[in-house]
């Protein structure tokens, strides 16, 4: 891997990272345990438009592992890994189908798919069904969220390409 690439990919992650510890210091919308902006995601929808899958998964690797780490709640790496995986599989196949006027839908849908992961994870740790009663209002919550995300990455790609024509 080149310097400047890997430079920038560190980059995106530490961003990625202060995003989402900024973010854990904002109260809680609902009453809803998980129920999150997400806005770290931001950097994932961009990476996942302007690098290689592998260059994403790393960033989203790091960022989880790292915000794990940061946020104090290793427990939680559990969950955010389950999520940030189905999210991440979920926007790499449909960025195959999507052109970059679409982002925003592969955030929505990436955004839903994060919530299924985490509400698998949370089947398989309380070993009960009970919790997918959270679904429903963490799916309506994500995709308003994955739209707002995915409209800023939206931006900042078109202002990416601007600043790299310069």
């Amino acid at each position: 891997m080149k310097l400047k690439r890997l430079t920038e990919l560190s980059l995106l992650t530490a961003v990625a990272l202060i995003i989402f510890v900024v973010e854990l210091r904002f109260p809680d919308i609902l009453p809803i345990q998980g129920m999150k902006l997400g806005l770290a995601n931001i950097i994932t929808v961009y990476a996942v438009f302007v690098y290689q899958p592998s260059e994403t998964a790393m960033i989203v690797a790091c960022r989880v592992l790292l915000g794990a780490m940061f946020s104090g709640t290793m427990i939680s790496l559990f969950y955010s890994a389950s999520g940030a995986v189905m999210c991440l599989l979920g926007m790499l196949i449909l960025k195959k189908f999507l052109s970059l006027d679409y982002i925003w839908l592969c955030s929505v849908i990436g955004a839903i798919f994060h919530n299924i992961g985490q509400i698998c994870a949370a089947m398989l740790m309380m070993r009960s069904t009970a919790v997918i009663w959270n679904l429903p209002p963490l799916i309506l919550f994500g995709a308003i969220a994955g739209l707002f995300t995915g409209l800023c990455a939206q931006v900042l790609l078109k202002r990416m390409k601007n600043i790299k024509k310069l």
